[in-house]
């Protein structure tokens, strides 16, 4: 099925042009048929296709959906609108980010698919760590395999100068 048409692109190249409400009150209908409905529709559709292998993957995708509406509070750039659609899909949608899941966002200047945790709290980064200790030869073939390092080179991180207990 076909989400997007080339308006969707078009219409955040022309938002970057114009990121004012003025512009946006006048385009809001355009922005809500190529933009917000498309992307909530294909939202829809991956959160159906996941949760048929994740069961406590049981959200809507109002709960995925990231605003477009920039929060300026305390941004020098006072821009207020986003020039992509974001999502991120996790059994506690995007107001519980403790959970690991895929981050999707969608825009002119990228295309962008991550997974992971974001800023997982100690407790769960001993979690994280304990798995991959238990589970090191399949870490490793992953780690090793040519697609992976192709695609991601070798993995960089901080070291610990002191190993937790």
């Amino acid at each position: 099925m076909v989400y997007f048409t080339p308006d969707y692109l078009e219409f955040f190249k022309e938002l970057a042009a114009n990121n004012h409400k003025e512009w946006f009150d006048v385009n809001r209908k355009r922005y809500e048929s190529v933009v917000r409905d498309p992307f909530k529709n294909f939202i829809s559709e991956l959160i159906s296709v996941l949760s048929k292998s994740d069961p406590d993957l049981n959200i809507e995708a109002k709960d995925a959906i990231f605003r477009i509406n920039r929060d300026i509070r305390f941004s020098k750039d006072k821009t207020p609108y986003k020039l992509n659609n974001s999502a991120i899909i996790t059994p506690g949608g995007r107001k519980n980010k403790n959970h690991p899941g895929i981050y999707l966002e969608f825009g002119p200047e990228k295309m962008a698919f991550y997974g992971g945790i974001y800023m997982p709290s100690s407790k769960e980064v001993q979690k994280i760590r304990e798995y991959i200790v238990e589970n090191q030869d399949q870490m490793q073939d992953v780690l090793n395999a040519s697609g992976f390092k192709d695609t991601f080179g070798e993995v960089h991180g901080e070291k610990n100068k002191r190993i937790p207990k």
